[in-house]
């Protein structure tokens, strides 16, 4: 039996290799926020919401696969928290009743399994009765399927032969076996049989108990009695037992084994969408909008949103965050300049973090997302001083770099945040003007959050089709909107507007203490 309730065609690889930035984009994107979130403390849900995430699908099959399965299980969630939870009980049954390289008796092997098999039965019996019940709520191809599996599966007869066959391996009659006689007379090819059952003809009977009554005759049985005080008898005796049981023991485990991987599939892949029924909770009850997101081929180049948000931050703030409108077609390069503290790595993050969401066949935090699928997501942000002084911030910020370029594919999204900023601006612009011009040739797409004005000049100059510029939004009295409008960079950051905010509590220029500063202009 198989699941295929992340594919169409196999199962989830929990095993599978990471991508190599999976710890820079943890810590770039803050995915511990949302991992948390979505976990709701299950270890389980944890890690196997970090491994869809972080390795995702380009196929837009695959994505549109499991959009519909997430969006049955929106609408039925009570009965895909009744899955998990019998997928998760099936752990604890395993542990209850553990048999393995420790148990050197078929005996043994044969009545924990047995118990094990009582217990995961009836577990697949619940799974059935679910599917019986609820198939018709369900429109997903994958549910349907599943459902449909379970029931072609798990017929009446099925369940009725497994306990016919539990029961008879769980009689205290004793053990019918046969054996051969090989090299030196040794036994081999030990075989367990099942007992003969006597048909009770009536005639039959009668003309027996006739017999007992009116004829003698001297019964010959082929029958070796063990005295009980012969220790070696009885130990020869087990030792023949357990060579007739074995292969049925271990043909036993082999199908409890089997039935447990089939419950822990259906457990690593129900917890990725119970993660997300969790998550959506979350953002509801926040009151943010989501929306499953329209896939579009990579060649496309498109990135259209309302009101897209850092998912993250609206879980750590616990509140409505403000949300960016954009409606990009042919871009290989978005340059985002502006006024400091407003809002442009939150908006960088929201770009990373929405495209996770969707190539893994999740919702987005977004009122209408609709983008290309990409090759992969990776981040380029600065990085504090090195303590050790093993190098300076621009050696460790080109040789990330490299790394990344060993990694990265066309086709794929890197998000820098105010990078190669260590040195002075000339020297970084063209650094990031260089590294930036050679991604853009191999069809990888660029975010770039930057101070430095002169590497926004050169691009802006140059008037190319596949450039936009966006600038953080800044009111005439120096507050921040958080929004990005597409406009052309500016000289200036306003960082005059920093050094108010910290020392004068005021961004307008207002009084602070006893002295005024004049308004604050672009």
């Amino acid at each position: 039996m198989k699941v295929f309730l992340m594919y169409r065609d196999r199962d989830f690889d929990t095993q599978a290799v990471m991508p190599s930035n999976e710890l820079l984009l943890t810590q770039d994107l803050e995915l511990k926020t949302l991992f948390n979130a979505m976990s709701g403390g299950d270890s389980t849900i944890s890690e196997v919401v970090r491994k869809a995430l972080l390795m995702g699908a380009d196929s837009l099959n695959t994505i549109q696969y499991r959009q519909n399965i997430l969006k049955d299980c929106l609408k039925n969630a009570s009965v895909v928290h009744s899955i998990y939870d019998i997928a998760v009980a099936s752990i604890t049954a395993r542990k209850k009743h553990y048999y393995g390289i420790f148990t050197r008796y078929p005996d043994s092997v044969l009545r924990n399994a047995l118990e094990l098999m009582q217990v995961l039965v009836s577990l697949l019996i619940e799974l059935k009765t679910i599917a019986e019940t609820h198939i018709g709520a369900f429109d997903s191809e994958g549910f349907q399927a599943f459902f449909t599996m379970l029931m072609d599966n798990l017929s009446d007869e099925y369940l009725l032969g497994i306990r016919n066959h539990m029961e008879y391996l769980r009689s205290r009659k004793g053990v019918l076996i046969s054996a051969g006689l090989g090299t030196g007379n040794k036994g081999v090819r030990y075989m367990l049989h099942r007992f003969q059952e006597e048909k009770r003809i009536w005639w039959k009977q009668l003309w027996q108990a006739i017999g007992k009554c009116f004829f003698i005759r001297k019964q010959i049985e082929n029958i070796v009695r063990i005295s009980e005080r012969d220790e070696s008898g009885a130990r020869v005796l087990t030792e023949l037992r357990n060579k007739g049981m074995n292969l049925v023991a271990d043909a036993l485990a082999r199908s409890a084994d089997h039935i447990l991987g089939f419950l822990d599939t259906l457990r690593m892949e129900t917890a990725f969408y119970v993660g997300c029924l969790n998550l959506h909770d979350l953002l509801v009850e926040i009151e943010e909008p989501v929306c499953f997101p329209l896939p579009l081929s990579a060649e496309r180049r498109k990135l259209q949103c309302i009101e897209l948000y850092d998912v993250c931050l609206s879980l750590i703030m616990r509140r409505k965050v403000v949300g960016n409108d954009l409606n990009l077609e042919g871009k290989d390069l978005v340059i985002i300049t502006g006024a400091n503290q407003g809002g442009k790595s939150t908006f960088l993050r929201s770009i990373g973090l929405s495209r996770l969401m969707m190539q893994c066949g999740m919702f987005v935090g977004a009122r209408y997302f609709c983008s290309d699928v990409c090759a992969g997501v990776f981040t380029h942000y600065k990085r504090e001083e090195d303590t050790a002084m093993n190098s300076g911030k621009l050696d460790e910020e080109i040789s990330r770099m490299s790394d990344i370029a060993d990694d990265i594919r066309p086709n794929s999204v890197l998000l820098f945040n105010e990078s190669f900023a260590a040195t002075n601006e000339r020297e970084g612009s063209e650094i990031a003007r260089q590294i930036t011009c050679a991604l853009m040739e191999k069809r990888v797409k660029v975010f770039f959050v930057t101070h430095q004005y002169e590497f926004a000049r050169i691009f802006h100059e140059k008037k190319m089709d596949n450039v936009v510029f966006l600038r953080a939004d800044r009111r005439q009295d120096g507050s921040r909107s958080f929004r990005l409008m597409e406009n052309p960079p500016l000289e200036t950051s306003f960082g005059e507007d920093l050094y108010h905010s910290v020392f004068t509590g005021s961004l307008s220029g207002k009084k602070a203490g006893n002295t005024t500063y004049g308004s604050l202009h672009p």
